[in-house]
């Protein structure tokens, strides 16, 4: 890739991908299991003007702020590129919000439309209205319209702007800047309230070329996306592939990713770290619930991917012998972990939460690359990549073309570039606490950056614990050792000014109900099996064999088991973290006895 251009805003480089792909498929959708709408990238261009007219009718200008409240689909990329189009800013919001959260994110942004996918969303915002007085027209994806003036169908909208001139369009469309801000995305609030990170136009269009250039893409590649676009990551995806021309196929949503994903049958995905989790418990727990002969062969098969993966990370060949191994295991059991990705992935990414690496070098060994990156918010999700033919387990990689990176005096990573924000929408204090007047973000992770220029995330800052006898400990490694049992979903290390290590521990339902009826251990739900003792004593068990590869000072010597950290109890945001602090205060008591 050449040297990094310039563009003026969003619309130049969308432009200028339509004049190069006009009749190539630029989004696919389901509209029934294994059935998919689609639209080139001359007919999404066309939309995209449409909906922009429609946004002008509205009375919508630039600067004004839009809300979309949905889980990723089309009509989500739609809106967004025709608000970036006339200089508005897309506010995404969860899905998976409750309504008070969204309240404060739509007031706080002061949006003055709102997209909603569907019912479930609207009445959510029916709830708030009485709070949000700015949002004049709410847009409604699908669904029946109500008989109510506020609402309005996506059809209607879409035929509002009929009266408005296309050179409405151009004409706003030429008043947008480099530096006018694109998009307002707020934090998931692990630490307080939501924060709006404002990302530019040149935020938006230097990062697509920044990603592009650290992997390998074709324009004919077939990208798949499940995260909600809500999440900044996903965003950025978006970005990338409308720079490269790609098409990008949508999941009808998070309980259809293994039935979509065959058949969308892409060649590379964004993901977050948990999806891969569940991936690696489900395969090894039904090999263990077949036994026998079959657990042998699955084992097997993986010591020589594991074989073949050492060396390829050591770039060295592989041997004649070791190749015919390998076509075999392939055969009997590791294309079967390729096909159920659609049989044709080349690479997958993972970024938004530490990827533990023995979860990568297990993928590794199937066949299936994971290059772990980083990212966040305020970087417009992205700074570090591990190369497609240049990657290492446990490290981030390198940062991507124009970005600077560097470590401050007490180790926290600091970067620089244009895919730094703007700053925080209403908010000048905090941002300056965290970009330096020479341009310096903070991301308040600790880490390392070798000889050549591979950063490695030790640790966050603010979640370090110094226990009573001084020692320094990250959890975030812990946490995805203990996570590697089949049978731990969830884990939450203690331990700050104590004595030694607990943890709060939430446990996988389906490997844990498979090991309770192979045990005989009878139960109704998953709260009966996290209760019972037998459960509990496995668990234990299980993480007594993980405390084997930690230091002695670094093993959890107690745990509690816990029902499961979700968005609906508090525990979890929408970026599926868990929420330390909400979770420490919860379960206070049971922390403590642990000490006792």
């Amino acid at each position: 890739m050449g040297e990094l251009k310039d563009y003026r805003n969003i619309h130049e480089m969308l432009n200028e991908t339509v004049q190069r792909r006009r009749e190539h498929v630029a989004y696919r959708w389901f509209t029934a299991p294994g059935q998919t709408d689609e639209v080139s990238w001359k007919e999404f261009y066309a939309q995209v003007r449409r909906a922009a007219r429609g946004l002008i009718a509205l009375g919508v200008k630039k600067e004004d702020k839009i809300t979309i409240l949905s889980y990723s689909c089309y009509r989500w990329v739609l809106c967004d590129m025709a608000a970036a189009v006339i200089g508005a800013q897309t506010v995404g919001i969860y899905h998976s919000l409750p309504a008070p959260d969204i309240s404060y994110i739509v007031d706080h942004s002061d949006s003055v439309v709102a997209f909603a996918e569907d019912q479930s969303q609207l009445d959510k915002l029916f709830k708030i209205r009485e709070q949000i007085p700015d949002v004049r027209k709410v847009i409604l994806f699908s669904g029946v319209v109500p008989e109510d003036g506020w609402v309005i169908g996506f059809d209607e909208f879409m035929e509002m702007g009929e009266q408005i001139p296309e050179e409405k369009v151009d004409e706003m469309a030429a008043a947008v800047s480099a530096d006018d801000v694109a998009g307002i995305v707020y934090t998931s609030g692990t630490t307080g309230v939501p924060k709006g990170s404002m990302l530019t136009h040149d935020n938006l269009t230097f990062t697509a070329q920044s990603v592009a250039g650290s992997v390998v893409w074709y324009p004919d590649d077939q990208v798949f996306l499940f995260l909600p676009l809500a999440h900044v990551f996903a965003r950025t995806c978006v970005y990338t592939s409308l720079f490269a021309g790609c098409t990008m196929t949508f999941c009808r949503g998070i309980d259809f990713i293994a039935e979509d994903i065959k058949a969308a049958r892409p060649h590379w995905f964004p993901s977050v770290p948990r999806i891969y989790e569940k991936v690696h418990a489900k395969v090894t727990g039904m090999a263990e619930a077949k036994g026998g002969t079959a657990l042998k062969i699955f084992n097997w098969a993986f010591s020589v991917g594991h074989e073949v993966g050492d060396l390829k990370l050591a770039k060295r060949p592989i041997p004649f012998l070791l190749g015919l191994k390998q076509r075999l295991a392939n055969k009997l059991v590791l294309s079967k972990i390729q096909e159920a990705l659609g049989g044709r992935v080349r690479w997958c990414i993972s970024g938004a939460a530490p990827f533990n690496p023995d979860i990568g070098k297990w993928f590794h060994a199937a066949g299936v690359l994971v290059v772990e990156g980083i990212g966040m918010t305020e970087n417009t999700s992205f700074s570090n990549l591990n190369r497609f033919d240049d990657y290492r387990f446990g490290w981030v990689g390198p940062p991507g073309p124009g970005i600077e990176q560097k470590t401050a005096d007490d180790g926290e990573i600091l970067f620089r570039g244009r895919n730094v924000m703007k700053g925080y929408y209403k908010m000048p204090e905090e941002t300056a606490e965290v970009i330096t007047e020479d341009g310096w973000l903070k991301t308040g992770d600790v880490g390392e950056i070798d000889e050549n220029n591979f950063l490695r995330i030790t640790g966050r800052k603010k979640e370090i614990i110094v226990t009573s006898g001084g020692k320094n400990i990250a959890p975030a490694r812990i946490e995805g050792i203990l996570a590697t049992s089949r049978y731990i979903n969830q884990v939450l290390v203690i331990g700050d000014e104590r004595n030694y290590l607990t943890a709060l521990v939430t446990i996988d339902p389906d490997n844990a109900a498979e090991y309770a009826r192979q045990h005989g251990i009878s139960f109704v739900s998953t709260e009966d099996l996290a209760a019972n003792p037998a459960i509990v004593g496995m668990i234990e068990r299980e993480v007594q064999e993980k405390n084997k590869e930690l230091a002695s000072f670094e093993t959890v010597k107690k745990i509690r088991v816990v029902p499961e950290f979700t968005i609906d109890n508090g525990m979890l945001t929408p970026t599926m973290k868990v929420k330390k602090k909400v979770a420490r205060k919860r379960y206070a008591e049971e922390i403590d006895s642990l000490y006792k």
